[in-house]
C-alpha cells in the first residue's frame, strides 16, 4: 500500500472550490433576528401547494378532507408547530457560507431536555476516556463551514444547532417521519433498499468503537436516497428491538437540501420505527460542545487522486454513569446519549460495525447511480477509493483494543465492495465503496 501520500487531518481550507469559497456572515442576538425571505417563500409555497395535488397517498401524509383534497394550510400550520418544538430561541445566530443558519442555544434549553426523563437536568461533566486513547490519534483544529475557518463559534454555555426550516420538512414524506431513516433497515438488505459495504465484529460484549473515516462527497442521484459512512454500535437483534448508536458523515438531499458531506448522528431503540432521529431533531442526544454543529457541512473533503482527509470518530460507554459519549475530530467531546434511552444498549453492545450505506430506491426502474464512499471500488486503493483506518473497539475495562474475528459484508458487491487489511501505520483498515449502477450492477 502506497503510504507516501498519507492522508492528513482536516486543516486545509480549499479556497479554489466554490463549495469552500468564503462569504459574508452575519450574527444576530436574540432580540435581532436575521433578515430572511421567509414570507416570500411561503407565498410561493402556498400557491404551489394549492395548485399541485399531493403526490403521495399513504397514511403518513398529514391532512386530507372528506373528498381527499389536499389542505396545504393545515400542513403548514403543523409544520410550524413542529418547528417551534425543535428550533429553540437562540442567543446568537451565525450565517454559514453554505446557507445554513446556526443558532447558539442555551445548553439547558436544547431539545434533549424536552424528554420527560431528562427535563430539568443539565449536561454532565466530561467522562474518563478509554485506556490507550491517543495511540494512532492525530490532534488538529477542525473546521466546519459555519465556523468561517475557526473565526466563529457559539458563546460558552450555549451549543450550535443547525436551524430546521419549512423547506427541510416539506422535502420529507411526512412530519412524523422527518429526521428519521427510511424503514425497514436490516443488515441483510436484499429486500429493504438499503445496501452496505461494512466490516463488523460480534460475539463479545462491546463498550465502544473508534476509527478515522475518509471524507468524500459522493453523488446522490435521487432526493429520497442518501450515502453515508459511519460507525454503528448495536445492541439486540435485527428485528423490532434493535438498538443502535450511529455517527459519521452523510450526503442526504432530503434531509439537508444539498449534496454536501455533513457530520451526523443517529439513534434508535426499536429498529427505526418510532424512536430516535438524526442529530438533534428529537429529544435524546445531549450536546456539550459549543464548537461542533451536528448536521453541519464538513470542510474539506478528499479529491480523487489528490489530497485525502479523514475525521476521527469515537463512541464509548462512560464506566461511571453508563452514558454513551461521542468524540469527533482530534479530541472534541460532542456530547452523549443517556443510557436510559436504550434497552439493550443500557448495558453493552453485542455488535460493532464500520462502513458505508446507501439507499437504492430504484425510482427509475433500475439500480440507483448513488455512489458510496468516493464512488470507486475498493480495488483502486489509496487516493481513489474511500477508506476507514485504525479500527478499534472498547472492552469491559474501558480499554481500546484492535479488532479480532473480523467479518466483511458487501450485500451488493457488483455495485459496492470492500477489502480489508492491516499494517503498522493504519492498524486494521479497509477500502470500500463503488459507483452503484454499472454494467455489472443493472
Amino acid at each position: 500500500m502506497d503510504m507516501k501520500g498519507y492522508s492528513v487531518s482536516l486543516t486545509t481550507y480549499h479556497t479554489n472550490n466554490p463549495f469552500f469559497a468564503p462569504s459574508k456572515h452575519t450574527t444576530t442576538t436574540k432580540q435581532q433576528q436575521p433578515t430572511t425571505t421567509t414570507h416570500s417563500l411561503l407565498l410561493h409555497l402556498l400557491l404551489l401547494l394549492l395548485l399541485v395535488p399531493s403526490v403521495h397517498s399513504n397514511n403518513n401524509h398529514i391532512a386530507t378532507n372528506n373528498n381527499n383534497t389536499f389542505t396545504p394550510f393545515l400542513r403548514l400550520k403543523r409544520i410550524r408547530e413542529h418547528l417551534s418544538k425543535i428550533n429553540k430561541p437562540p442567543l446568537k445566530t451565525i450565517q454559514s457560507p453554505d446557507g445554513d443558519l446556526i443558532d447558539c442555544v442555551l445548553s439547558h434549553q436544547q431539545p434533549a431536555f424536552d424528554h420527560p426523563t431528562l427535563k430539568g437536568q443539565k449536561p454532565l461533566d466530561p467522562p474518563e476516556r478509554p485506556k490507550g486513547y491517543g495511540q494512532n490519534n492525530e490532534s488538529f483544529f477542525f473546521h466546519q463551514l459555519w465556523t468561517h475557518s475557526g473565526t466563529q463559534s457559539c458563546p460558552q454555555g450555549t451549543i450550535p444547532i443547525r436551524r430546521t426550516t419549512e423547506q427541510d420538512i416539506l422535502r420529507s414524506s411526512s412530519i412524523r417521519r422527518f429526521g428519521r431513516k427510511p424503514r425497514p433497515v436490516r443488515r441483510d438488505s436484499t429486500a429493504s433498499g438499503h445496501e452496505h459495504a461494512v466490516v463488523f465484529v460480534n460475539g463479545e460484549e462491546y463498550y465502544g468503537a473508534k476509527a478515522s473515516i475518509n471524507v468524500w462527497a459522493p453523488a446522490v442521484t435521487d432526493q429520497y436516497e442518501f450515502s453515508l459512512s459511519q460507525i454503528w454500535v448495536i445492541g439486540g437483534s435485527f428485528d423490532n428491538n434493535l438498538n443502535t448508536i450511529e455517527a459519521g458523515w452523510q450526503v442526504s438531499p432530503e434531509l439537508y437540501g444539498d449534496n454536501y458531506p455533513r457530520f451526523f448522528t443517529y439513534w434508535t431503540t426499536d429498529a427505526y420505527q418510532t424512536t430516535g432521529c438524526y442529530n438533534l431533531l428529537c429529544s435524546g442526544f445531549v450536546q456539550t460542545n459549543n464548537r461542533i454543529a451536528i448536521g453541519a457541512a464538513i470542510n474539506p473533503r478528499s479529491d480523487y487522486n489528490g489530497r485525502q482527509f479523514d475525521i476521527g470518530v469515537m463512541v464509548w460507554k462512560d464506566p461511571k454513569h453508563g452514558h454513551w459519549w461521542l468524540e469527533f475530530g482530534g479530541g472534541l467531546l460532542v456530547g452523549y446519549w443517556p443510557a436510559m434511552l436504550f434497552s439493550h444498549l443500557r448495558s453493552h453492545a453485542n455488535m460493532v460495525q464500520f462502513g458505508g450505506e446507501i439507499v437504492n430506491s430504484r425510482s427509475r426502474g433500475y439500480h440507483t447511480g448513488t455512489q458510496m464512499g468516493s464512488g470507486h471500488f475498493a480495488e483502486e486503493g489509496f487516493r481513489k477509493a474511500a477508506y476507514f483506518r485504525n479500527l478499534q473497539v472498547v472492552d469491559w475495562d474501558n480499554n481500546l483494543l484492535p479488532l479480532s474475528n473480523i467479518h466483511l459484508l458487501a450485500d451488493h458487491s457488483n455495485c459496492y465492495d470492500i477489502r480489508e487489511g492491516t499494517n503498522h501505520v493504519w492498524g486494521t483498515y479497509f477500502y470500500y465503496g463503488g459507483p452503484g449502477r454499472n454494467v455489472r450492477c443493472p
